[in-house]
């Protein structure tokens, strides 16, 4: 066994330094690949992340009558606490609502109105956007209630746009990572086709069909893992030095999410792709 371990490391480094051009080569496929793959999930990982702050930003707003009475005023105050598609609520008072208004209309405007004129609201996150059609429905034509507003149109196209992103992020990568799986087998078929006769010559002198293919894997392995290592060094710049929006930011735990994958897509599409090449000229 030391003996064999010690022919296929020999023979791996060999390898690798006497088609050290080829070596190259597909390190390269593999960094060039993999770095537009990793891009690629942070992306649709920023998307996700943006959208989960969006979504605690959705509001709707349950307006009350001027002249609601208090029963009212708590009974829907009661349903809003106990409805589980209702994240929290937050309710102001007549005077809360009349002192935020004299700030946002000018003068001259805001001294025609009260306070009694000023309506209560109860102002409601959801638990998810698309349930703010459901508050709207349930609380417009309850006694007392003035009026159910939320951004529905905002939501549609929040929704709809952040399915557009992470579909679109999503398959970029899907077709990055095709593209890389085909590029470096090529590479690879083109390395081992340029040795082929070598094969052959051992074959013909009776070694086994896992004694030739444990050192191409060997030196598959090496190469997607050189790559991968120049991958995970570009999508960490990309991560560091890119200048994404508050929302956009990710965290180091998604960053090393995305090298562990970046790294295990690397080592076995070069470990997978050697002994995939290597299987049509073991046949002699």
């Amino acid at each position: 066994m030391r003996v064999y371990f010690r022919y296929a490391v020999k023979e791996t480094l060999s390898n690798l330094w006497r088609n050290r051009m080829m070596t190259i080569a597909a390190v390269l496929t593999v960094a060039v690949s993999l770095s537009l793959v990793g891009s690629a999930l942070l992306l649709k990982q920023s998307a996700a992340q943006a959208s989960s702050q969006w979504q605690q930003g959705t509001r709707v707003t349950v307006w009350m009558e001027p002249n609601a009475s208090a029963g009212e005023i708590t009974n829907v105050q009661t349903q809003l606490n106990n409805l589980p598609i209702v994240k929290r609520c937050q309710y102001r008072t007549q005077a809360e609502d009349y002192a935020e208004m004299l700030k946002i209309l000018p003068e001259s405007e805001a001294h025609v109105l009260t306070v009694s004129d000023i309506p209560t609201k109860f102002s409601c996150v959801p638990t998810v956007p698309s349930d703010a059609f459901t508050v709207v429905s349930t609380f417009e034509h309850q006694p007392g209630v003035y009026q159910v507003t939320a951004p529905e149109q905002q939501i549609r196209e929040m929704n709809r746009a952040i399915r557009i992103l992470q579909i679109v992020f999503l398959a970029l990568a899907l077709v990055l990572l095709l593209s890389a799986t085909v590029l470096i087998l090529n590479t690879i078929r083109m390395a081992i086709f340029a040795r082929r006769r070598e094969v052959s010559v051992m074959k013909l002198v009776g070694a086994t069909n896992w004694f030739i293919r444990i050192p191409y894997i060997t030196e598959g392995f090496i190469q997607g893992l050189l790559g991968s290592a120049v991958a995970i060094g570009a999508v960490t710049a990309l991560h560091i030095w890119y200048p994404l929006h508050n929302e956009f930011q990710l965290s180091t735990s998604s960053l090393i999410g995305t090298n562990i994958v970046v790294l295990i897509v690397g080592v076995g599409i070069g470990s997978v792709g050697s002994a995939i090449a290597i299987r049509r000229f073991l046949d002699v």
